[in-house]
């Protein structure tokens, strides 16, 4: 029988928390959930040697928004295959990532024990420009990140 949301949903990590965590738990899943135009343009959270890993499975399309209906199956294989009990979400600043989140604890899928939100995403909020990756999130943390 499948975990109630209230016991594998956990709450927000920072980036940092996040990477730490990773870093501790090599067994955990980082989930990007943006768009596939997102990760190639702006790049994506990396752990090229701390363990862990990262995979990208998209959560909405644009232009339309529509939610991807298989999202929750393709994060429980994912975690699956990497033998993973605790999955990250992260997006760009943390709304869509938390959505995720919640979506794949409601349905609490056999394997997963904890579910995170990546409170200020990877490009995180605006500066006073208007520009993000600036001033909070994965990337002006200094966390591991690549693009392409």
């Amino acid at each position: 029988m499948a975990a109630d949301r209230k016991s594998i949903f956990l709450g927000d990590l920072s980036p940092q928390e996040a990477y730490d965590l990773v870093r501790q738990t090599p067994s955990t899943l980082i989930v990007d959930v943006r768009t596939d135009a997102e990760l190639a343009f702006v790049g994506g959270a990396d752990m090229p040697a701390e363990g862990g890993s990262v995979t990208h499975i998209e959560w909405s399309s644009f232009p339309s928004g529509a939610v991807n209906p298989s999202f929750v199956g393709q994060v429980a294989a994912a975690a699956q295959e990497r033998g993973a009990d605790t999955v990250l979400f992260i997006c760009r600043s943390g709304a869509r990532s938390l959505q995720a989140a919640h979506a794949v604890a409601a349905e609490a899928p056999e394997g997963l024990a904890r579910v995170f939100n990546v409170s200020e995403g990877f490009e995180g909020g605006h500066d006073a420009q208007g520009r993000r990756g600036q001033v909070s999130g994965w990337k002006a943390r200094g966390l591991p990140w690549r693009q392409g």
